[in-house]
């Protein structure tokens, strides 16, 4: 393999033109026991409630991430409105079935007060976790581990694109707005019981935990070419043993995927195989596989995962619209995190966006119940400089504390 075939590897199946219009959702809450809501509820417990579910309506799959996290995740479906109504149909049903086991889901993108354990044993999450005990860029946090705090108490709302017909456009908006989203909807100022100093303490961390596969790609020199370059210089979480279905094993130090392809004689050269499963332990904000994966947006409580999901795909959907709203805040991602909409730069430019996709949101008939959602977000949020990090904190300066998970964020 050389480094001519990554290029051709992520332009064909990476970032490649498509029809557009496809749009799916990915949830990941924190499963609360009502009666004991400090106590982590055991693995086997979420699978035997989980599997009392039964088909899901919307065809939703439901996993779970290594601290016990619940995943929901949806196949694409054509257009926002149809995307929001099948999910939201699922969680229905998966927080009725929890319900009769005294479970009911935390939205907020880390947890506030629990301590990093991870209840899912799997070889890839083991070369993770050694992976990022050793790869921590410098001083732990205020929050304790990067890695283990990404892995166990973390949690995002996911928003799945077509990359459309233009996919470097697409791919530039995306990074745009990304700053916006990590600011309007903040949701994780506490960590420990305490807050951190970031409205986005789930963000902050994934900036910490290893730049080298975190940080955002950008579109410098073209996406698919910038997309290429970030892969062949992270390096290796893991590597399998005899190619993939083998034995998947840690890799010591910061050995790069460019550093494997020039190995010596008598050592396994990777494959394309191994470059795309590579892609796959690579955590950018913005992630191309096929289409884009914004994963910058912390967990929300109720039904406001369905507000990214409108805003990204109508400005995605309508560039030149989005073109002359988003740019001013471009870059912005770590001023985001720690600000939220108090940054003046990304307020605006948040504002400005908001507006834009409610109205491009009336223009379908189909629409105009999800216009209406982010008309009221932005009333209650964007137009008051404020994210719901802002909300936790005033509550935590009026009684010292954080706001206690069964009450009303836990659903």
């Amino acid at each position: 393999m050389r480094p001519a075939d990554a290029l051709g590897f992520v332009a064909e199946r990476c970032l490649a033109p498509t029809p557009g219009g496809l749009v799916g959702i990915e949830l990941e809450w924190f499963p609360i026991d009502q009666q004991n809501p400090e106590r982590r509820v055991p693995l086997e417990v979420l699978r035997g409630a989980v599997e009392t579910v039964g088909p899901l309506p919307g065809g939703a799959a439901i996993t779970f991430e290594p601290g016990g996290q619940i995943e929901l995740s949806s196949p694409p479906q054509l257009g926002v409105a149809a995307a929001c109504a099948a999910l939201q149909a699922d969680l229905t049903a998966l927080r009725a079935s929890l319900g009769i086991h005294g479970i009911c889901l935390l939205g907020t993108g880390l947890h506030p007060s629990w301590q990093p354990q991870r209840l899912l044993c799997a070889p890839r999450y083991e070369a993770m976790e050694a992976y990022f005990d050793r790869a921590e860029p410098r001083d732990e946090p205020a929050w304790g581990s990067s890695g283990r705090t990404m892995m166990t108490l973390s949690a995002a709302v996911q928003v799945n694109l077509d990359l459309g017909p233009e996919p470097e456009r697409s791919w530039r908006l995306a990074h745009d707005l990304g700053p916006l989203f990590v600011g309007a909807f903040a949701n994780s100022p506490f960590a420990r019981g305490r807050p951190t100093g970031f409205r986005s303490t789930r963000f902050a961390n994934w900036c910490h935990l290893d730049p080298a596969r975190t940080r955002p790609i950008g579109s410098h020199g073209g996406g698919v070419v910038a997309a290429t370059q970030y892969a062949l210089a992270a390096p290796l979480l893991g590597a399998f043993v005899d190619g993939p279905g083998s034995q998947f094993l840690p890799v010591p130090g910061r050995r790069t995927f460019v550093e494997w392809m020039n190995a010596g004689r008598g050592e396994r050269r990777p494959d394309l195989e191994d470059f795309a499963y590579h892609l796959t332990t690579l955590f950018p904000p913005v992630r191309p596989r096929g289409w884009l994966e914004l994963r910058m947006i912390d967990a929300v409580p109720g039904s406001e995962w369905e507000v990214p999901a409108a805003v990204a795909a109508a400005l995605l959907a309508n560039p030149e619209a989005a073109d002359v709203r988003l740019s001013d805040a471009a870059g912005l991602w770590w001023a985001a995190a720690r600000h939220g909409l108090s940054h003046p730069i990304v307020a605006a430019t948040a504002r400005r966006a908001f507006a834009g996709a409610a109205e491009i949101l009336d223009s379908s008939p189909a629409d105009c119940v999800l216009a209406d959602a982010v008309r009221a977000y932005a009333e209650r949020f964007v137009e008051r400089g404020r994210c719901p990090a802002d909300d936790a904190l005033d509550a935590w300066r009026c009684t010292g504390a954080y706001s206690d998970p069964t009450q009303p964020a836990c659903v």
